[in-house]
């Protein structure tokens, strides 16, 4: 089975952590605020003589550090990126982080790429195809990988399992982790009319090795309201309930995400 990285770079159970972000690298540099980790977009450090790298180098000492993708497109029928692959492979052997994870979706196919990530049909050859681009991605890496669920705006007809039951699967038969955003499972809920109080009762907790926390948005239109994960406000009061029904069932740590 993969397993996670260096036992010296774990992230503490429960610690909050923040997004590492371009205008915060001075700051952190040079007063090292009491932030127990960050989490890194792990796109955004592939350049090697990049500023991004530059400043990571400056701040990963002092720090343990998640690295979140949002590239690999591991629920597309495309192969994975070799090159995407490699250059993920070089930011984790420097900079050894504690957890790796990418998104249950896909983002592009035959070299088009769009700048969203985009659901998957909840079916049998969906799941099976997604097993197999995780269990080549921690084979390459040598490393466990967490996959988080996302947003979803559209539901598959053809879809024939609840979500939940497509993220267990996916880790009883990869065994990957789970980066579960309690964000995304309340907006999804609100939008398709699920119930997120089901989802935290299904989900298996034993793999849950990292929360995401965030603030949504609200679009009224004539016929309803439609909630957008924009990152961009306070988590909200629905969000922290699930927190609290989340920390009975884990000690995972948690990311409070604000982007905008």
């Amino acid at each position: 089975m993969p397993k996670n990285i260096m036992e010296k770079n774990q992230i503490p159970a429960k610690a909050v952590g923040l997004g590492l972000r371009a205008p915060h690298y001075e700051e952190v540099v040079q007063n090292k605020p009491k932030v127990p980790w960050f989490e890194v977009h792990s796109e955004n450090y592939f350049d090697e003589c990049g500023l991004n790298r530059h400043f990571l180098r400056e701040i990963a000492p002092h720090y343990p550090l998640s690295f979140h993708g949002v590239g690999l497109s591991l629920g597309s029928c495309d192969e994975l990126s070799s090159h995407h692959l490699k250059q993920l492979k070089a930011l984790i052997n420097e900079f050894q982080p504690a957890l790796i994870s990418e998104h249950l979706s896909w983002t592009g196919t035959n070299g088009q790429f769009f700048n969203d990530l985009l659901p998957l049909p909840y079916t049998e050859e969906a799941l099976n195809l997604f097993c197999q681009k995780v269990d080549c991605v921690q084979t390459e890496l040598g490393q466990k990988i967490l996959i988080e669920n996302p947003t979803a705006y559209l539901q598959f007809a053809v879809s024939h399992m609840k979500e939940w039951e497509f993220l267990n699967q996916l880790q009883a038969r990869t065994g990957c982790g789970l980066l579960l955003d309690l964000n995304n499972i309340y907006v999804n809920a609100s939008n398709h009319g699920d119930s997120a109080a089901t989802y935290l009762e299904s989900i298996n907790w034993s793999a849950v090795e990292e929360i995401h926390l965030a603030g949504f948005t609200v679009n009224e239109y004539k016929d309803g309201a439609i909630l957008i994960d924009t990152h961009g406000s306070r988590v909200h009061d629905e969000v922290w309930a699930l927190y609290r029904q989340a920390t009975i069932q884990t000690e995972a740590p948690v990311l409070i995400e604000w982007d905008s």
